[in-house]
């Protein structure tokens, strides 16, 4: 990265930050979440970037929202982010600030400086697939604050709202957090049959283990290769939102992308429709499981 100022802002009011589903008749203790599936990017993000937009696209949970909906609209409230992680990623903490990206910002003591930001994936991303730097100089933190004001604290907003609705209705929630896997990720393994789905919950930490084994036993039944904590255990979202003595927990769902999409060119392969269903189905079975788990 050189020196290079790269100054401009966003105008947020063209922005349709998220969309939400089925939120306000809740006929099941969960909540669904798909914070990576945006691909509507700001047109000054774009022109700022020395990446394509297909380039930039290689970060996102393509169809994620869509394999998910059918669960929604039998009674399950959903949101769903419309803005990619490329420009701002809800499913960091906030104060996850690569602190190198900024002209105008020195060091300071106020973020935590994770590995995340190490390696260019913070809450405002610097890198995407292949280690491909998004900007080709320093940008604003200015800007990059905005992006957290007007795209990250809405969805966060949101989403809390809906997590306290399910609990006072039910006097228990389940968010339910949604992501793909990029397949080479699953293959690395070098296993027989490549992980197909993965349930992560903090390594037991933000559910009760009966409820991770459902998710993955009504998976198992349908003929895919489940995981649980591997390759991934649970992100931000995951860890931000369990609180167990309010009975509010969560659980990461990722899927395979090669198992509903050609990924070199974000397209739905032939099986979509079939994954679709066995996601939905699942999510379905989940709900009417804690129904009889809160008794």
């Amino acid at each position: 990265m050189t020196d290079k100022h790269i100054d401009f802002r966003i105008n947020y009011k063209k922005l349709k930050i998220f969309d939400e589903f089925n939120t306000k008749d809740f006929q099941y203790p969960i909540v669904l979440s798909s914070p990576h599936s945006g691909s509507d990017f700001p047109q000054e993000f774009l022109q700022n970037s020395c990446r394509s937009e297909s380039e930039l696209r290689s970060s996102e949970d393509s169809f994620v929202n869509e394999l998910i909906v059918d669960a929604s609209n039998a009674g399950i409230p959903m949101i769903s982010m419309n803005i990619p992680r490329t420009f701002v990623d809800v499913n960091r903490d906030k104060i996850e600030i690569d602190d190198t990206m900024y002209f105008d910002k020195a060091p300071s003591a106020d973020t935590i400086g994770s590995r995340r930001c190490r390696v260019g994936l913070g809450v405002i991303h610097r890198i995407v697939a292949q280690n491909k730097p998004i900007y080709d100089g320093l940008i604003s933190y200015a800007e990059a604050q905005e992006r957290i004001k007007y795209v990250y604290e809405p969805y966060h907003k949101r989403l809390k709202q809906l997590i306290d609705k399910c609990q006072k209705k039910f006097g228990f929630c389940l968010l339910v957090d949604c992501h793909s896997m990029p397949s080479k990720i699953c293959n690395i393994m070098n296993e027989t049959k490549p992980v197909e789905f993965c349930v992560s919950n903090l390594f037991d930490e933000s559910c009760p283990a009966p409820i991770s084994e459902f998710v993955g036993q009504q998976l198992s039944q349908k003929g895919y290769r489940v995981e649980f904590n591997r390759p991934y255990a649970g992100a931000f979202i995951t860890f931000n939102y369990c609180q167990p003595r309010k009975n509010i927990y969560t659980l990461q769902l990722e899927m395979n992308r090669s198992l509903y999409m050609d990924e070199n060119v974000y397209k739905k392969n032939a099986d979509f429709q079939s994954i679709r269903s066995s996601v939905s189905e699942s999510l379905i079975a989940l709900g009417k499981f804690l129904l009889d788990f809160m008794k």
